[in-house]
């Protein structure tokens, strides 16, 4: 059953054409309200109540929620008409772009994945006395608490919680399944007449917990810690920094769900091989160490990851993905926005990719108290912005948006993107793509508001197929004359070059290529490339024993890049005994010639002759040789019956 769209003009301050939205977003359309949550609540009811309702409007979402609880019916759906497009200076009609966001707001959600985490309670306080008692007082009541003091205090008992002493040396895992290492450890002593007393000193205890409430003001005990769930961090001197960080341990127990947000294809994965390493892009840019190696790939720690989304946007093959949601959603959501906007006769419209927090916020800002967004700047809200990288922003170019502007918050991881974004300038462009860092929503509309808007002359595409797919496919969109484009050293796009003179085509760089760009012919020996495949994770050229091998980023978009090309090629040699070809002609003869009657093992002319034959024949030769290798004692006589029978008859 198709959602019904229920517009409201919130007291006339914007214009809405009720039909030409329908038409161009395939959306049934209400009459149009004019004060749907006050005055007119008792309509909003009625909408509710008949089901598939789509309500244009999220600032009182909470109220429709509400009202939905109340009568018992499905809850609707929402989607921001008015901030988003409606308030705007902008004298342009926004209907396309309003009618783009519906058609957007009702395309299927994709299911995230997610894992249950358990906390049962069990909290361990990190700081000195003055600070972390009060906290462990607090909290014992609402959970199994451990104050680590970092101060030398007196032993003193409380009864409702544990105190010990010491020193943290280690801690790993999350909310639920938190491991820490204490050296020092010094327990009080509950028994005795006196004043109570600490133990000795031990190293090496280890606990388990499943909150960390880090209230000592030393260097945190992770990195990217505010991404770190169930490790809580204040300002001990800071007061109300503290009972803020108290009051959210408090709520952490029960069962709580864990998004998947990335998912990881083992076999794709180019880290290393043989155990030389090749790619270590997600290693090196994931903030929260949720990533190690694992022998030939990698391994994440789901309860450590915090779906900011680089490792996806980075990783040259796509064994990591992001998947909270799939990157093909993100593909059909950019698919529609602008077809939807051209068929509603938008032109050229710019795509602007926020946040969920810091760039919701800027644009509902400037709609209420400045210009608001032009109309053609098409706003679209993504989980973790880091994470879109080149494949995206050429998808939406691909698919008709002009510009793509990126729009960072404070908190946005910017290695992955800043690599992205110098990767897809490369390829696009340099005026198709702009990042804008801005804390100002006045700003924000002057950036946007009269700017000159990048030619959008050719067909729009549908982005289909892997990241790697889905660019390649864009580029020819967006180049149709270009055959190569040059690209940054750290793209994963590129050729292999070969020093012929160098090379001996041992072909060990062929055995370890992770993605197969790299290939042999069983029948001669030769050195093949494939273009398409190649990663430029550098493996080839690391292990190249003559470092014959270089690597050239750059983007072949003809045909040819997903054909295999001989880079060398020499004539085989034959085998001096049976005439079978094998090995590389030019290694034989150098072989030879270096060992040849100057090599205690091959100073005969026999034994030097070995060298100039294929397996087989050198296997017999060995075999059938005076000094055989091979050889061992001579073998006994098979005994028959009638040595069994003559040594009967001698007893």
């Amino acid at each position: 059953m198709s959602k019904t769209l229920i517009l409201c003009d919130c007291l006339g301050s914007q214009n809405l054409d009720a039909k030409a939205i329908e038409a161009a977003s395939g959306l049934p359309c209400s009459r149009i309200h004019t004060a749907l949550c006050t005055d007119q609540i008792d309509d909003a009811a009625k909408v509710i109540a008949a089901g598939n309702a789509l309500i244009a409007c999220q600032q009182e979402r909470a109220r429709f929620e509400a009202l939905a609880t109340e009568i018992e019916a499905e809850v609707p759906g929402f989607v921001d008409l008015r901030d988003r497009a409606g308030w705007s200076d902008d004298a342009t009609s926004v209907t396309p772009k309003m009618a783009a966001l519906a058609a957007e707001a009702v395309l299927p959600a994709a299911e995230v994945k997610s894992l249950d985490v358990i906390s049962e309670g069990t909290c361990l306080i990190i700081g000195a006395s003055a600070v972390a008692l009060p906290a462990g007082e607090t909290l014992c009541d609402t959970l199994a608490v451990t104050v680590l003091l970092t101060d030398v205090a007196e032993a003193q008992i409380y009864p409702r919680f544990d105190v010990i002493r010491g020193r943290l040396t280690t801690a790993t895992g999350a909310l639920g399944s938190f491991s820490v290492g204490i050296d020092a450890l010094q327990q009080i002593i509950p028994g005795g007449r006196g004043a109570p007393q600490y133990t000795d000193r031990r190293d090496g205890a280890a606990s388990a917990c499943d909150i960390i409430l880090d209230l000592s003001g030393a260097t945190p005990l992770f990195s990217a810690h505010e991404k770190r769930e169930g490790y809580l961090r204040a300002d001990p001197s800071h007061a109300p920094q503290v009972s803020a960080a108290v009051l959210q341990a408090a709520q952490m127990v029960g069962t709580f769900e864990k998004p998947l947000y990335v998912r990881l294809e083992p076999s794709l994965c180019a880290h290393s091989r043989a155990e030389q390493i090749a790619c270590t892009n997600c290693l090196d840019i994931c903030p929260t160490g949720a990533i190690a190696p694992a022998g030939e790939h990698v391994t994440i720690d789901p309860m450590a990851c915090a779906g900011c989304g680089e490792c996806a946007a980075i990783c040259p093959s796509g064994a990591i993905a992001y998947d909270a949601p799939p990157v093909e959603t993100l593909f059909r959501r950019m698919t529609t926005l602008a077809k939807v906007y051209r068929d509603a006769g938008g032109i050229a419209p710019r795509l602007l990719v926020h946040d969920t927090s810091h760039g919701a916020e800027m644009i509902r800002l400037s709609a209420r108290f400045g210009r608001g967004l032009s109309a053609d700047v098409i706003p679209l809200e993504v989980e973790a912005l880091a994470g879109f990288g080149h494949a995206e922003a050429l998808a939406a170019l691909a698919t008709g948006f002009a510009e793509v502007v990126l729009l960072l918050g404070p908190k946005t991881e910017r290695d992955a993107l800043d690599r992205e974004v110098a990767l897809t300038h490369a390829i696009a462009g340099d005026d198709r793509l702009q990042v804008l860092d801005l804390a100002d929503p006045d700003i924000l509309s002057v950036a946007l508001f009269d700017q000159p808007v990048p030619d959008n002359a050719h067909d729009p595409v549908l982005p289909m197929g892997t990241r790697r797919q889905v660019a390649r496919l864009a580029a020819k969109a967006l180049l149709p004359e270009v055959e190569v484009v040059p690209l940054p050293d750290t793209a994963p796009y590129g050729a292999v070059l070969v020093d012929k003179e160098a090379c001996t085509l041992c072909l060990s760089c062929v055995s370890l290529c992770p993605s197969g760009a790299l290939g042999d012919n069983p029948d001669m020996p030769q050195l093949r490339f494939q273009e398409d495949a190649c990663l430029q994770c550098g493996l080839c050229a690391t292990i190249c024993p003559e470092t014959a091998i270089t690597l050239q980023p750059q983007l072949n978009l003809t045909d040819a890049a997903f054909n295999q090309v001989v880079l060398h090629e020499e004539e085989p040699f034959a085998c001096v005994e049976c005439g079978a070809p094998f090995g590389v002609k030019s290694t034989v003869e150098k072989i030879t010639e270096k060992l040849a009657g100057k090599h205690a093992m091959f100073e005969g002319s026999a034994a030097a002759r070995m060298i100039q034959m294929c397996d087989n024949c050198r296997i017999q030769a060995q075999f059938h040789s005076t000094d055989n290798p091979f050889a061992g004692a001579e073998r006994p006589r098979v005994r028959t019956t009638e040595d069994y029978l003559s040594k009967r008859k001698d007893h």
